[in-house]
């Protein structure tokens, strides 16, 4: 049986780690969650690099769930770098946030992020999300190379 590929939650809200947490497991995905929980430590698990350095690069997340506004780099440039960076360039990326402002789904968008949903309120609606992102990303989208995570 394939190993199953990291999802990667780039999130700095405690809370909101729980309940994606939650989510997936709700939703029974199995795959592994690693949680970067601010901008820099989410580039340096992708890169191999600070508290990560020596993780096998080769392993790279299925999804990377990007919040935006976060401690020490926001999640902007974070895409900006992992997008300029061929090792990192096609990795899809959701950008997963409570911003409203247009400025930033524009953003997110032009520096190649392939999704952009708002993170409902709502307990239910956020489950519901996991799972059809969970559905997307992880069962029915084929990525480079063909391998299914």
């Amino acid at each position: 049986m394939t190993e199953l590929m990291p999802i990667l939650l780039v999130e700095d809200n405690p809370d909101d780690e729980a309940l994606t947490r939650r989510a997936l497991k709700r939703n029974r995905i199995a795959n592994p969650l690693v949680v970067a929980r601010d901008g820099v430590e989410a580039l340096d698990y992708l890169f191999a690099r600070g508290c990560h350095a020596g993780r096998d690069v080769r392993i790279q997340p299925s999804i990377i769930l990007l919040d935006l506004k976060l401690p020490r780099m926001d999640g902007l440039e974070v895409l900006r770098q992992m997008k300029a960076d061929e090792r990192t360039r096609q990795l899809p990326v959701t950008v997963l946030t409570t911003s409203v402002e247009e400025t930033d789904v524009q953003s997110s968008y032009r520096l190649g992020a392939n999704s952009y949903i708002r993170k409902p309120v709502d307990y239910d609606q956020f489950i519901e999300v996991l799972r059809q992102l969970g559905t997307y990303w992880l069962v029915l989208n084929v990525p480079p190379g063909g391998r299914r995570t």
